[in-house]
């Protein structure tokens, strides 16, 4: 699963961790935003993430950097992650996106699809998730969110690692 991690081109200089305070009140775009995650300013290693994995803590990794990203992120967190799977897999097919990652995340109704994409700006990436997005609400209620949103703080354009395969 390690591995797995290391294909989704995910920035390693650092990473989050979850707290279970509040630890930075974040300002932008007139909203205010409370802040879980702690940024560890530390290389993310692959001891953090078999902790992370074995559930002893609960790491994430940026999206967003010098307003670029490498993956576009489906979480889903309804009550039918199967017929999410097998939807979006459908979807996928149909819009030719060859390449993309399902993985489970904290519990068995939590799926992350990650599409990677090479470098492509936040404008792009949140064009191309609304088209993604409006597709797949023709076929499913929305119950998922997508990430990174051009409407969130970078620290806030934070994904959990996942945890396994979804199978």
């Amino acid at each position: 699963m390690i591995d797995l991690i290391d294909n989704l081109l995910i920035d390693k200089s650092f990473y989050y961790i979850k707290r279970d305070y509040v630890v930075e009140k974040i300002e932008f775009k007139n909203r205010t935003f409370y802040a879980k995650f702690e940024k560890i300013n530390k290389p993310l290693d692959k001891q953090i993430i078999k902790d992370h994995i074995d559930k002893k803590n609960t790491i994430a990794s940026t999206l967003v950097k010098n307003g670029y990203t490498n993956n576009l992120i489906f979480i889903y967190k309804g009550d039918d992650g199967f017929k999410f799977y097998h939807t979006i897999k459908q979807l996928f097919l149909a819009l030719k996106i060859e390449k993309y990652y399902i993985f489970q995340g904290k519990s068995q109704k939590h799926i992350q699809v990650f599409i990677p994409v090479n470098k492509m700006d936040l404008a792009q990436a949140s064009t191309k998730l609304e088209e993604i997005s409006k597709s797949l609400a023709l076929k499913l209620p929305i119950e998922w969110q997508t990430l990174p949103n051009k409407n969130l703080p970078d620290d806030y354009n934070i994904f959990t690692l996942p945890y396994k395969i979804f199978e």
